[in-house]
């Protein structure tokens, strides 16, 4: 199987600055109804903000580097079969090598560079 050596989450800027006052982002309401926290893959990322965050500003994106997550991440089938990276259990601040604004603009959202 062919995984992404980086990884994307988006969340709201207020999730976020509370995963850094304790250390840990759990995830959004959805991850805790899944059990896991969703990512997506560059190729994925803009589809997933399209389909989940239309329309919604305030937000953030974590780039993660996938191997930094061990053996809790999991490559599993999602949307149209492609593989998809979930976390079964908490993200560490520690873990996370960048976050950007994801603005949002009249044609979606506004995405940095993304690495695969």
């Amino acid at each position: 199987m062919t995984t992404a050596s980086t990884i994307y989450k988006i969340c709201s800027s207020s999730e976020w600055k509370q995963a850094v006052e304790v250390g840990a982002y759990e995830g959004s309401v959805k991850d805790a109804e899944d059990g896991f926290i969703h990512f997506s893959a560059a190729h994925q990322a803009v589809e997933t903000a399209a389909k989940h965050f239309a329309g919604q500003d305030d937000l953030v994106l974590l780039e993660i580097s996938a191997a930094t997550l061990g053996p809790a991440l999991k490559w599993e089938p999602s949307r149209g079969g492609d593989l998809f990276p979930h976390l079964y259990g908490a993200l560490q601040i520690s873990q996370v090598d960048s976050v950007s604004d994801l603005l949002l603009g009249a044609d979606g959202h506004k995405f940095p560079a993304l690495k695969d």
